[in-house]
């Protein structure tokens, strides 16, 4: 009989996993995450816990332990597969084991057995981490410690087994979360933004340069948990050098000092306000059956695809005459349609209209299908294409995806969009990455327009070209740098580099880089002068995220050349793996119990520890993933949407507004400014035409009403000033 006391699923299974504390460490932009799990047995017979949980996709997984009684158990990285074997054996000797590996299929999802807990015994696993921190359009520093795990989509025909994930609806998670952390910075600390309750910062010194941060008390792990740093003058370029590990062999990676550079490039003012008149602005959104949920699950905020909607409108009425674009709505299944067509009044409108009947239709994820059919079309001349991709980035291939998006790079920059709790980041950070452009996350009660925009600002900037790095190292020092080249530089961007210092280091005392690009036809360069002296009190750090770095280049080269080459590649993965401690695709961290000889009696009972997740009912999910929909591009048959609801005041002024950049003098534009039809006609000077005149009261509304929203229409208005200016040009202003 089943012993029920302690926590418990929704199928009234116990769970072993009682609570979860999480310390954080942040020095400038570094995040170090200590993760201690407690386990306890409270039924009659030994268990296995298994528990999948999500991780940040550029997390160096660098420590995993367990404390049974007095002793701790140290894991050491191996092979995975003979990791895998040797927990199995444990497991059949009556020894307990603990393992943990990362996906296959994607790097932000790690599973970890606790194998042979004892009835009424408990376990202390220690999980540790080290990561950067992306930096945001408003300069802030982004930690996420990711809670909620959503069914990922495997399309039919993708590569290795899908992820199995356990979840249960987030106000059901069974076990307590404590968090708590310590930011330490060369500047002043000014803020800190959580899409959770915080207690009030707490400054550490008079300075404000160090401060603790902690949840406030009642959280439950039922979302994500986003933190953004706010640092004075955080556009600082800096290099830290670190000393090798002293046990470590001369010439290796973990043996030889490492230093990681953080650039900032600023450009000329004149160029950050010019706007390109051309490109191909290629919009995929996603439409499946994981869409329909709100942004943020617990307090049932706007739909994700009603705020996507909300967000296209904005675009297409922000693109410039004389571009061309296309919009692809993403399901399970997807047919070809038309290519993209040029900006106008009659394409906008079009577009318009398919917009406002998109629904969250059933049918998965399915992103690779569409991105090939996108990368297959012929680049338009002197058009530059952008792809904007909207998911909540429900895959299960995320690999597949990104090899795609990187060897087509070359033709287009990618901007990508994680929407709602469990995005995944590896997915969403990927695509951007690989396709040299710009990552957002929305989440909780984030407004996902001005950070869409901003993204359009971006794709707007000329594109930074013939980007080179140079090293300036004294005499007998050189370095051989472990990140992949420099694809892409925007304002406000952080570049990052690491690089293996060789030579004779101690004897130096400075170093430079220098970042030459080209921007808008003229050369530029950023430089900066560092000190060869290495930094204290950093530990390993940088040499581990160094090695995460160079593990995930190496991975991606792996799969480019699968089948046509001996493996070379990926014995040089798990060598690096195993050497620094970080784990790999590859390999997985094991850890047996041999100390105190006892031999666990009985057969194991698995438990499968849930994460938290969006509630879907089972027909739900059967729906979702089984569901066959189809992709449509502009000009595509769609069926009739529900009405939806009258937009907010802004949304309704733009919505008005005609693609050249001007509005027209209706009783139509009279109702969004609050006005009757009497009262802005009668305003009107005899000498302006209607159309001057409606454009000229629509930026008045905008700029008296809605500063608070100014991200979100200062491109459009820039349209609508540029059509008056052009108006004036041409004498359309009747004169006496």
């Amino acid at each position: 009989m089943m012993n029920c006391c302690g926590l418990i699923t929704v199928q009234k299974e116990p769970v072993p996993l009682q609570s979860i504390e999480v310390e954080l460490e942040v020095r400038d932009h570094v995040a170090t995450v200590v993760s201690t799990l407690k386990y306890q047995n409270k039924e009659d017979k030994p268990v296995e816990a298994v528990f999948v949980f999500p991780l940040p996709g550029d997390a160096a997984v660098c420590h995993f332990s367990a404390v049974i009684g007095q002793k701790e158990i140290v894991a050491e990285v191996k092979e995975k597969q003979e990791a895998r074997e040797e927990y199995d054996d444990a497991l059949s000797s009556g020894q307990q084991a603990f393992l943990l590996e990362e996906s296959e299929q994607s790097p932000d999802i790690f599973s970890m057995k606790v194998g042979g807990l004892a009835p009424g015994e408990s376990a202390s696993i220690r999980l540790e981490y080290v990561t950067e921190l992306a930096v945001q359009a408003d300069d802030g520093l982004r930690f996420c410690l990711p809670a909620v795990l959503n069914p990922r989509y495997q399309p039919q025909g993708s590569e290795g087994a899908s992820v199995q994930v356990f979840s249960v609806p987030a106000s059901l998670v069974p076990y307590t979360l404590c968090f708590c952390g310590r930011l330490f910075s060369p500047r002043p600390i000014c803020k800190v933004e959580s899409s959770c309750s915080l207690e009030p910062l707490q400054y550490l010194n008079t300075d404000q340069t160090q401060a603790t941060v902690k949840l406030a008390a009642g959280h439950k792990f039922d979302r994500d948990v986003e933190l953004v740093i706010y640092y004075k003058d955080a556009h600082q370029p800096t290099a830290v050098v670190e000393a090798g590990q002293t046990s470590a062999e001369t010439g290796t990676l973990m043996g030889d000092p490492v230093v990681m550079v953080s650039l900032y490039p600023e450009f000329p003012q004149s160029v950050m306000s010019s706007v390109a008149s051309c490109g191909e602005f290629v919009f995929l959104l996603d439409r499946s059956g994981s869409m329909g949920p709100s942004v943020n699950s617990k307090e049932r905020h706007q739909t994700r695809i009603s705020s996507a909607r909300d967000t296209l409108l904005l675009l297409l009425k922000s693109l410039p005459m004389g571009c061309y674009f296309n919009i692809y709505n993403v399901f399970s299944w997807y047919e070809a349609c038309t290519c993209s067509v040029e900006y106008s009044q009659k394409t906008m409108k079009q577009a318009l209209k398919k917009v406002e009947e998109m629904e969250a239709n059933l049918g998965g994820t399915e992103i690779l299908k569409p991105l090939k059919h996108i990368y297959s079309q012929h680049c338009i001349p002197n058009q530059p294409r952008q792809l904007f991709v909207f998911t909540d980035g429900a895959v299960g291939n995320t690999k597949e995806i990104l090899d795609v998006v990187k060897k087509n790079s070359g033709s287009h920059r990618c901007f990508s969009f994680g929407i709602g709790q469990g995005a995944s980041s590896a997915l969403i950070n990927g695509l951007a990455k690989e396709g040299g452009g710009h990552a957002q996350f929305i989440r909780g009660t984030d407004r996902m327009q001005p950070k869409v925009m901003q993204s359009l600002r971006f794709a707007l900037q000329p594109a930074v070209e013939d980007i080179s790095v140079t090293w300036g190292l004294p005499k007998g020092v050189s370095v051989t740098v472990l990140s992949p080249p420099i694809t892409s530089i925007f304002q406000g961007h952080r570049s990052l580099i690491y690089g293996q210092l060789t030579g004779q280091v101690a004897a130096a005392t400075e170093g430079s880089v220098t970042v030459k690009y080209s921007l808008a036809g003229r050369p530029s360069q950023n430089q900066l002068h560092f000190s060869l002296k290495p930094a204290e009190d950093t530990g390993l750090t940088v040499h581990r995220l160094a090695a995460r770095t160079l593990i995930r280049s190496l991975e991606m080269e792996d799969r480019e050349l699968r089948g046509r080459q001996d493996g070379g590649i990926k014995e040089k993965v798990m060598q690096l793996s195993v050497q620094s401690g970080v784990s790999s695709c590859f390999t997985a961290f094991i850890a047996v119990n041999k100390a105190d000889g006892k031999v666990i009696q009985g057969p194991l009972v698995r438990r499968n520890v849930p994460t938290a997740g969006e509630y879907l009912s089972q027909n739900k999910l059967k729906q979702i993933f089984c569901h066959p929909s189809s992709l449509d591009v502009i000009g595509c048959k769609e069926a009739t949407a529900p009405k939806q609801p009258p937009r907010d005041p802004l949304l309704q002024l733009v919505s008005l507004q005609k693609a050249s950049g001007c509005w027209i003098l209706d009783p139509d534009l009279a109702a969004a400014l609050g006005k009757t039809s009497e009262e802005v006609e009668k305003s009107k000077p005899a000498m302006v035409t209607s159309e001057v005149w409606a454009t000229i009261l629509a930026l008045i509304w905008l700029h008296g009403f809605k500063m608070d929203a100014k991200e979100e229409w200062e491109l459009l208005a820039m349209k609508a000033a540029s059509w008056l200016r052009a108006q004036n040009g041409r004498n359309l202003i009747h004169k006496c």
